[in-house]
This record gives structure tokens, C-alpha cells and sequence, in this order.
């Protein structure tokens, strides 16, 4: 007969990441603290689809405080989308470091390949992160839209950003 008096460990508290890919300097102070609030203690998981910009800003930051980071991969050819190589290098160091990877199924483009990867980010996540300027988001899946489906599923956003800052 199974033990019914041993506690059972506690789920981790799962927090995603959402954000634009290019960050003025202005939001990276405020915007590293608070992600160091959200991702201290214990028994946290980042979750993230490692995109240039916040993303990997997130995945840094996570593996910093040692929080594990599951990679949330959307269904395109992720790699080639990601900007400069540099981008391409932090993208492969931070993937290889993450405890876990989800593979996301094809998406007939990238803008919907990454809604899919907010979606899925969203749907399993306890808070979002956005590291977001307020503005509506420049095309289909960005972080406007993947805030706004976070809010419309009541998945708590923390919005980090520096007042007054807009981006480029």
C-alpha cells in the first residue's frame, strides 16, 4: 500500500520569456534586475525559445542564478532567423546548456512558427516575462500578440522596460 503521509515535491514555478529581439541600452539595467528577482529562489524553470535579444538575455540570466531553461524551439528553420552569427553562437552555447528541448511541429511561416512558440511558452508557463516597449507588436507572433494572449488566457505578465524608452 503506497505511503500516503510523504509529501510530494513541489512543481516548479515555470516562467516564460517574451521580448523584442533588439534592446536599447537604456532597458538593460532594469531590465537584467528584474529578471534576476523573477528567476531567484528555488525550485524555478525558465522557459524560452532562445531568440536574439531578451530571450537569450532570459536564458543567460536563468543559467546565472541556476535555474534550468527549457527550450521552447519553434517549428521553422529557428537558426537561420536569428540575425548575426553572434546571435547563431549565443543561440547553439545557450541551447547546449538547457536541460530540456522541445521541438515545435512546422509552421508554414516564421512569423507563425514563433506565435506557436509564444502560444506553447504561454500555455505552459505560471508568469510571463515581457520585456516589452507597450507598442502593438511589428508582425504576426510578436511580443504584442504573445502578451495579449497571455492576458486573454490569465497568465500573470511582468513587464520589464525602462520608461520613456522606445525601441529602434
Amino acid at each position: 500500500m503506497p505511503r500516503t503521509d510523504v509529501p510530494r515535491p513541489a512543481e516548479p514555478t515555470r516562467i516564460g520569456v517574451t521580448g523584442h529581439r533588439v534592446l536599447p541600452a537604456a532597458v538593460l539595467p532594469p531590465v537584467r534586475e528584474g529578471m534576476r528577482k523573477l528567476l531567484s529562489g528555488a525550485g524555478m524553470e525558465a522557459l524560452t525559445s532562445l531568440a536574439a535579444g531578451a530571450d537569450q538575455l532570459f536564458a543567460d540570466i536563468a543559467l546565472d542564478e541556476g535555474v534550468p531553461v527549457t527550450a521552447v524551439i519553434p517549428g521553422m528553420d529557428h537558426e537561420a532567423h536569428l540575425g548575426d552569427e553572434s546571435d547563431r553562437a549565443s543561440y547553439r552555447r545557450l541551447l547546449g546548456a538547457c536541460r530540456r528541448r522541445v521541438d515545435l511541429p512546422a509552421e508554414p511561416t516564421h512569423e507563425e512558427a514563433y506565435y506557436a512558440a509564444g502560444q506553447w511558452i504561454v500555455d505552459h508557463a505560471d508568469r510571463l516575462v515581457a520585456v516589452w516597449d507597450g507598442r502593438p507588436a511589428r508582425g504576426h507572433g510578436g511580443t504584442g500578440d504573445v502578451v495579449a494572449y497571455a492576458r486573454r488566457t490569465g497568465v500573470p505578465v511582468t513587464v520589464l522596460w525602462q520608461p520613456g524608452v522606445r525601441r529602434t
